[in-house]
């Protein structure tokens, strides 16, 4: 066994825990339930904390862990395969637990485990995209790659309060020279296995990567991040150019040598959109929706839910458009309009801009406000809204959310993309303010990271179908608790958004199981929503690159739906919505197959 105090003793990430004031896990228990946290601990010691990246993102990169913080993860082939044998060995492990000796709470833990390990296990038979859990076939896309994660990770996640920690941040931006030409290698691989990505991710990833060196290394966030924040704290030093020159000397030429790779077969490359035409294409693609919606729906099945809930949301919006003497045309078409509307739209310049993050804060503020009288616990951890980093702006999503470290040292952040306001009606940004922030998924995850007397491994584990599906039935929440009271023109925001979900159902099962081309599934969306067709393309070709994860919003809303209705209708009017709040918080991320088992046994107590 493994206890708490040998795992201190043994492992530099967990001192780095003890140091951060963190426990990896509750007192040594005798029997089956020892054996899983002892199994849990040891995953943490072997493979979360030997992430440098993961170690800053935790806020455990101090102490004795303070050299990771020089580091960037190893991005390698031979370590994606190390990983993979190591992972294995850990799924041995947790088997070998009588899972009927735990008790109720470690039996959830014990499930959610064995899901993402039988799932992940289950990716490695590909031989493409190998490089993390989230299936995706492109080692590098424009939404995968260090090229795009590590200058934001520097930028946002690095903290810089010391010479130390900004010496740390030059050694970590001479190792993202190396983390490039790890993943040019893999790449290759890839290349090589038959996932050669389609030619317009390629074009919007060649873009990205210009764009990153379009005003040479001064006017990268690279060095531009370290010469703001080393002067803010005042820390005297060259920092800026030194930057500079490690910029110039190797990240720049890696980065060359990534992007010639990708121009190398960018000729060659189709233009269909889904994996269907990749090796075992169909099977990947059930992977991806097993992984991403823990479920195990067909690509048809999603397709006619998605058609029947577009339908019946659609038909919803349609009320509240006629009431407001819109008539003419398609439900989208009318929502169109409204978005081309003047009076609901922000100038596109940086002082509209800031206004919009100020008054996005404001709307925060006030359903926060609201959140005692539907929730027992709230979390503690603050949350920040910020503009998606203009370098990337062009291929990144239109919102998203990065959780707070563990030790509270750091936020929890909402981004939004402000690449061209236009995109951003005012009627739907408070639906997205309750998608990312509270209620959704910083009151979900920080809670979740709060909970006490629990494994850090069941923290930082998570399920797309649990968090994106809490996320948008806390948009459903935030209309029930009158956030649109008095603003009709808001309502339907939060309807078109609950239709958005509804539509990348159709879309995403459209192009990777019934092989829609991305110009088929471009028109779909915008004929559907009246979105802007730029975004709705940022949208489409993000599916392209992540399978299956764009189902995960509405059929992890509708799970959490049928849930809170099946207790409601149970206990009738001793139903509680603030102790369901609560149950479903305390579970954590779950598969969607243990936050229904939880629940029912939840209702039927409470009946009882």
């Amino acid at each position: 066994m493994i206890d708490r105090r040998r795992l201190l003793l043994t492992a530099a990430a967990g001192a780095g825990l003890a140091a951060a004031g963190q426990a990896i896990a509750a007192p040594a228990q005798a029997g089956a339930g020892a054996q899983l946290r002892a199994v849990m601990d040891k995953i943490v010691a072997e493979t979360l904390m030997t992430s440098p990246e993961l170690l800053t993102q935790l806020g455990f990169d101090r102490g004795p862990n303070a050299p990771m913080k020089a580091r960037l993860d190893d991005r390698s082939q031979a370590k994606v395969l190390a990983d993979r044998e190591t992972f294995r060995g850990h799924m041995s492990e947790l088997k070998a637990v009588d899972r009927a000796g735990l008790n109720a709470e470690e039996a959830v833990w014990y499930d959610s485990l064995e899901y993402f390990g039988d799932t992940a296990v289950s990716g490695y038979d590909f031989p493409y995209g190998g490089g993390g859990f989230g299936p995706s076939p492109y080692t590098v896309s424009q939404l995968t790659g260090a090229y795009q994660s590590v200058p934001d990770f520097l930028d946002s996640v690095h903290s810089i309060d010391t010479a130390e920690d900004a010496e740390a941040y030059l050694s970590r931006v001479s190792a993202f020279a190396t983390a490039l030409d790890q993943e040019t290698e893999r790449m290759g691989l890839d290349f090589a296995a038959g996932a050669v990505p389609p030619d317009f991710v390629i074009a919007k990833t060649l873009a990205q990567m210009q764009t990153l060196m379009a005003n040479g290394a001064t006017g990268t966030t690279l060095v531009q991040s370290v010469v703001r924040r080393t002067g803010e704290k005042s820390i005297p030093g060259e920092w800026g150019s030194r930057a500079e020159a490690i910029v110039n000397d190797a990240v720049f030429p890696a980065l060359s040598r990534q992007a010639e790779a990708l121009r190398a077969v960018q000729a060659g490359a189709t233009h269909d959109a889904g994996v269907w035409r990749l090796p075992n294409g169909e099977a990947f693609y059930r992977y991806g929706i097993q992984s991403y919606t823990t479920t195990n729906l067909s690509g048809d099945e999603i397709h006619e839910i998605g058609m029947e809930q577009l339908a019946e949301l659609s038909a919803r919006a349609d009320v509240l458009l006629r009431a407001q003497g819109l008539t003419q045309g398609s439900v989208g078409q009318r929502i169109a309009a409204l978005g081309d509307d003047p009076q609901y739209l922000y100038p596109n310049t940086d002082e509209a801009k800031e206004q919009l993050l100020r008054d996005l804060n404001t709307q925060t503020e006030e359903v926060r406000r609201r959140m005692p009288q539907y929730f027992g616990r709230l979390p503690q951890s603050g949350c920040e809204i910020r503009r998606v980093p203009v370098a990337i702006e062009a291929g990144a999503p239109g919102g998203y959310y990065n959780a707070p470290s563990l030790d509270r040292s750091r936020p929890g952040a909402y981004y939004i993309n402000l690449r061209d306001t236009a995109e951003w009606p005012k009627f739907q940004l408070p639906t997205l303010t309750y998608h990312e922030a509270v209620p959704g998924h910083h009151h979900q995850i920080a809670l979740a990271q709060e909970r006490t007397n629990v494994p850090l491994l069941m923290k930082v584990l998570g399920f797309s179908a649990y968090s994106e599906g809490w996320a948008l039935y806390a948009e459903q929440l935030a209309d029930e608790i009158g956030m649109y009271e008095n603003d009709p023109i808001g309502q339907i925001g939060y309807l078109q958004s609950l239709m958005f979900r509804a539509t990348r159902l159709v879309v995403d099962s459209g192009m990777h199981a019934k092989r829609w081309s991305r110009e088929q599934a471009i028109r779909f969306m915008v004929d559907a929503l009246g979105d802007a067709e730029s975004a709705v393309t940022t949208e489409i070709e993000r599916y392209c690159v992540w399978p299956g994860q764009a189902c995960s919003y509405k059929l992890g809303h509708t799970k959490w739906v049928e849930l809170r209705a099946n207790a409601q209708a149970a206990l009738g009017d001793r139903f509680d919505i603030r102790a369901f709040h609560d149950a479903g918080m305390n579970t954590g991320g779950v598969p969607l197959t243990v936050l229904e088992r939880v629940m029912t046994e939840w209702t039927a107590a409470q009946a009882a």
